[in-house]
């Protein structure tokens, strides 16, 4: 019973948010504020992780060279 309850709350706060968006130029303005900031936070943080993915391909391709370019060590033990 609490579940409808919420959710028959939650569609009369959604049709009064709507209405609201309608009628009023503040509150669109609110939201398209709202929503180029979350968007400006996204690229932000799409930027970065472009970023560091590129970063840490750049050291890995650095440590394999130098792998390939380390001699294999062989035993120096003698049997015997």
């Amino acid at each position: 019973m609490k579940k409808i309850l919420w959710f028959a709350a939650g569609i009369g706060l959604g049709m009064f948010a709507s209405k609201q968006l309608a009628e009023n130029p503040a509150a669109q303005n609110l939201v398209s504020g709202a929503r180029d900031r979350a968007k400006d936070f996204g690229a932000a943080v799409s930027d970065g992780f472009r970023e560091r993915e590129a970063e840490l391909a750049r050291e890995e391709a650095a440590a394999k060279t130098t792998a390939a370019k380390r001699k294999p060590q062989t035993s120096s033990k003698t049997d015997a």
